[in-house]
């Protein structure tokens, strides 16, 4: 039986370590995305040679050839249809979108933000995280709208704030779970788990809970503390 495969673009403009997971991610035969594109702004972005080392066709365009941010989307958008693509990953793409771009795109096009949005949108997240004392913080994948990381919520997944954290410790633990949960968010919305609601995103009740929101388990807070960062109820 031959599974139906939505074509998604993958946009990047560095490493690329959150398009890997969801290429490799794409390489089993049920999943219901094929990775038809991998784009970057930034021509010699590490991660377009990921994309080439896994066969998958990439482009890329330097928004500083062109005069306006519309004729580089302009050129953006012609890039993804001409390879036919049907739903938009923005995956560290470090560029604010116009509305007209949104709202080509509106409902076929998700990102991956390092907070437990709508907490800390924008830049520094991990920094302003700590600044702000929670115990909680994490990553969330949304749909993408026309204000900066403000869209329905597709799933998250959280991580604890630890005794000693610094920016980078954090960063890490929390882009472990981008890994995971990016994957688990793209299979929802190809496979036509979930669906947008006006400004919410409903989830079949078929859907496992584990993608819509990963907690882990008990993790010490500091060093014979005894406390613990417990599972949420489900």
């Amino acid at each position: 039986m031959t599974v139906s495969r939505v074509k998604t673009a993958i946009l990047i403009s560095g490493r690329g370590s959150n398009m890997r997971a969801l290429v490799e991610a794409a390489q089993e035969p049920d999943f219901p995305a094929e990775i038809a594109l991998v784009f970057s702004n930034v021509p010699d972005a590490a991660g377009l040679h990921i994309a080439n080392a896994f066969g998958i066709p990439t482009s890329a365009l330097s928004h500083r050839d062109f005069g306006t941010r519309e004729a580089f989307e302009r050129a953006l958008d012609a890039k993804l249809g001409d390879h036919g693509v049907e739903l938009v990953c923005l995956a560290g793409f470090m560029r604010l979108l116009s509305e007209w771009f949104v709202d080509h795109w509106a409902g076929r096009m998700i990102n991956i933000h390092p907070s437990l949005l709508p907490s800390f949108r924008g830049l520094e997240t991990h920094a302003r995280a700590l600044k702000a004392g929670v115990l909680i913080h994490g990553c969330t994948v949304h749909y993408v709208v026309a204000d900066l990381d403000a869209g329905p919520i597709v799933a998250q997944a959280a991580v604890p704030v630890l005794a000693g954290d610094t920016p980078k410790t954090l960063a890490a633990r929390v882009l472990s779970q981008e890994h995971r949960l990016y994957p688990m968010a793209l299979r929802l919305v190809a496979s036509g788990a979930t669906r947008l609601e006006d400004t919410r995103v409903v989830t079949s009740v078929n859907a496992s809970a584990d993608v819509v929101m990963i907690v882990p388990g008990p993790i010490p807070l500091s060093k014979g503390s005894g406390r613990a960062f417990e599972p949420l109820g489900r």
